[in-house]
């Protein structure tokens, strides 16, 4: 009887100091949501900025806006010679549920519909493992940042490493494709969301080739229009990596509030669960010990009568 109450009050602190450490991850994850969110509002303006001064630059090489800069090679190579870069972002931790295993799945179905074979990049280990576990081997991985600060040093690493040039952007289009795969925050948690940074979108292009300049006072190149367009495409393809490793992470750690949520609620159907049956069992003991002493008593009673 004392062993099964000890150990039941073993059980029930061992949950109690889970439930802490639960709490204190969901406190972690739901914080470090607002970080990564707020950092994506924040580049928004600066994002804003590049596409100006792109659009400029396609607008100078193409006064009439009527075909994309990045256009000029489209027959010089088949499709099927394309070079396609994938970058996939996951984690590295668990306790996140299917965060990696819907990026994956994701990724797999949108290379499997490209000509050409794809050369494959992981961010995280967790989504390396699902990637060699789904017949598509990484060739390389990076690890992911662990706050807002390091992220630029990620997308740093990706673009040294992923051999996708920005002359590849301007000048020969069709000599590389890069691609990104990763989860973005939706109201309701999160989804798979793929872009194709390389080549640049044609229609996007003359989007931003046909807006107007923003203020009367008409901007100046004082750089040549080929080194002006390499420069803006560059800091495109870094405000597309940060915003999309950015997301991601605030994905992961949403899925780990989700998950961490899950396990609060389980924990506290299990500590009202063994409370109940802690008290049921000392209750018990304590009845088994009132019904001794009252059949003891019973039983020295008529001992203890007086004579007659």
């Amino acid at each position: 009887m004392a062993t099964t109450t000890t150990a039941l009050r073993r059980q029930i602190g061992s949950a109690s100091d889970l439930k802490s450490v639960v709490r204190t991850m969901k406190s972690s994850a739901a914080s470090a949501i607002g970080q990564y969110e707020r950092s994506v509002a924040a580049l928004a303006d600066y994002a804003r900025t590049v596409e100006i001064g792109l659009g400029v630059c396609l607008r100078s090489a193409d006064p009439n806006g009527s075909h994309a800069v990045a256009e000029g090679h489209a027959g010089s190579r088949h499709a099927d010679d394309t070079v396609v870069h994938a970058v996939v972002f996951g984690s590295d931790q668990g306790l996140v549920g299917r965060f990696n295993e819907v990026v994956v799945e994701h990724a797999m179905a949108g290379l499997g519909s490209l000509p050409a074979q794809a050369q494959v990049w992981a961010v995280g280990e967790r989504v390396h493992a699902r990637l060699i576990d789904a017949g598509l081997p990484p060739s390389g991985s990076f690890p992911v940042p662990g706050s807002v600060q390091l992220v630029t040093r990620l997308v740093g690493q990706i673009l040294l490493q992923v051999q996708v040039t920005d002359s590849d952007a301007a000048d020969e289009p069709h000599g590389g494709t890069l691609m990104l795969f990763y989860n973005r925050p939706t109201g309701s948690g999160y989804g798979p969301v793929s872009q194709r940074l390389l080549p640049l979108d044609q229609n996007w292009q003359r989007g931003l080739a046909r807006q107007p300049w923003p203020t009367q006072q008409r901007p100046e190149m004082l750089a040549t229009g080929a080194q002006a367009l390499r420069a803006f495409v560059r800091e495109h393809l870094f405000v597309s990596l940060f915003r999309a490793s950015a997301e991601s992470l605030a994905s992961e750690n949403a899925s780990r509030l989700a998950a961490m949520q899950r396990a609060d609620r389980n924990i506290g159907e299990l500590l009202t669960d063994l409370g109940a049956r802690f008290h049921r069992l000392r209750q018990s003991g304590i009845d088994e010990e009132l019904f001794d002493v009252i059949a003891g008593f019973d039983a020295l009673a008529p001992q203890a009568a007086p004579r007659g």
